[in-house]
């Protein structure tokens, strides 16, 4: 078993934990799409076919996880099966159905966890028509990410913001409990009103977080990772940058900045120039010493980091400003379909939309070789025979789920 081991966000990458889009996203319709987070319906077929060569090109550097095929073996456990079913199925109040399940093959059960279970006219309580479910599909698991991450060697069990994705949780800490056998951290547990998410979570080393302050990790939640990891320490500081709360594409701080290597970042510009709906952003400093907590201000983030000991060199999301008529237009759709969303598994080699050719181009600029993940999936090219790389995928249904790579992906041990 590898161990959970996460201690910056450019380490190689040893193990990933992925989910790859099922039945459970054909589960949407147009009246239902806002509820489960979704601005449009997603085609599956063609979301596969994406998916096959994202997740193809990871397995070609690292050792890959899937949700679903761990549930299949945890389920095989009946005192495990037991708890999630009456814990699943009593968050979606259907504590009647949870019998039932308990019926079914661990496969089926897995399934079933995943992708819902409909309700059946004539047998199911009416109250639970207009849903259509007893027990909800999980539209957003893919985004692995969000209700699940690893900080050093523990896995936060993430406190979601939206009750359509409060479920995920209870599947993450099971697998993190029971099967990577980890501690896990759940700051909703301790407080009510915290939340957290794992998009808005980047380790820059230890005792250097980054962290994003929006609608999906509040104060609460953050002052609760502060307090698991900083209080106590003589030097551990998280840098804080406030997100507007509003379009969705600022849902997390991946969405406007990911490391892309130790000393190289991916950011929307707007963010760094304050400018736009990040006018009234603020960005601080949360350190620790002992039981005290300093905070301090900083123009943005990236002055925030080089206060901290880290030069990081800027590529933008979209391209520059100021260099053509239509630039910041440019920005906005990119950084709307997660052109800042990169996922690093490794120093300088990373994975990314490649409809976003603005993006690209300027990492192209920046010295990374432009490399098509079918090219790695296929074995003709491998991204670690190049000093810097970013491997491509074409995607145009997954970034209508309203994330990126980043977002995808929950890493469980790096280098």
């Amino acid at each position: 078993m590898i161990p959970v081991n996460l201690r910056s966000e450019t380490g190689r990458l040893n193990a990933v934990l992925l989910h790859r889009p099922g039945r459970e996203i054909e589960a949407m319709a147009p009246q239902n799409a806002p509820d489960a987070l979704y601005s449009d319906i997603l085609n599956l077929d063609i979301v596969n076919r994406e998916y096959a060569c994202f997740s193809g090109a990871l397995e070609k550097v690292a050792k890959v996880f899937y949700v679903r095929d761990i549930l299949e073996e945890l389920l095989t456990d009946d005192d495990i099966s037991e708890v999630l079913v009456r814990q699943s199925c009593a968050y979606d109040g259907c504590d009647f159905l949870a019998d039932e399940l308990l019926t079914h093959d661990a496969k089926t059960l897995a399934g079933e966890l995943i992708e819902g279970f409909a309700y059946r006219k004539g047998k199911d309580p009416e109250s639970f028509a207009q849903r259509r479910f007893l027990l909800r599909p999980l539209y957003n698991l893919f985004f692995t990410r969000d209700a699940s991450s690893c900080m050093y060697r523990k896995a936060l069990v993430n406190s979601m913001s939206f009750e359509v994705r409060g479920r995920e949780s209870l599947l993450y800490k099971t697998i993190f409990e029971q099967y990577f056998r980890t501690e896990t951290l759940w700051a909703q547990k301790h407080d009510a009103k915290a939340r957290t998410e794992g998009g808005d979570i980047q380790i820059v080393r230890d005792g250097l977080v980054c962290i994003g302050n929006g609608i999906r990790t509040n104060m609460q939640g953050i002052e609760y990772l502060v307090n698991q990891f900083g209080i106590g320490e003589d030097n551990f500081s998280f840098i804080v940058q406030e997100l507007p709360h509003k379009p969705d594409s600022f849902i997390h701080l991946d969405m406007v900045f990911t490391h892309l290597g130790e000393h190289q970042c991916m950011v929307f510009e707007p963010m760094l120039k304050h400018s736009g709906l990040f006018a009234n952003m603020h960005t601080y400093m949360l350190s620790t010493a002992g039981s005290k907590v300093e905070r301090h201000e900083f123009p943005d983030i990236l002055k925030a980091l080089e206060y901290a000991g880290v030069e990081m060199e800027p590529v933008f999301c979209g391209g520059r400003s100021g260099e053509g008529l239509f630039d910041d237009w440019k920005q906005e759709r990119e950084q709307w379909h997660s052109g800042a969303n990169f996922f690093a598994f490794g120093d300088n080699h990373v994975i990314g939309y490649r409809r976003n050719g603005h993006t690209i181009d300027a990492l192209d600029k920046a010295g990374f070789a432009v490399l098509k993940a079918e090219d790695v999936c296929a074995g003709t090219t491998h991204p670690f025979d190049y000093e810097k790389a970013v491997v491509t995928f074409a995607a145009s249904e997954l970034p209508r789920g309203g994330g990126g790579a980043r977002c995808m992906t929950c890493p469980i041990n790096r280098d």
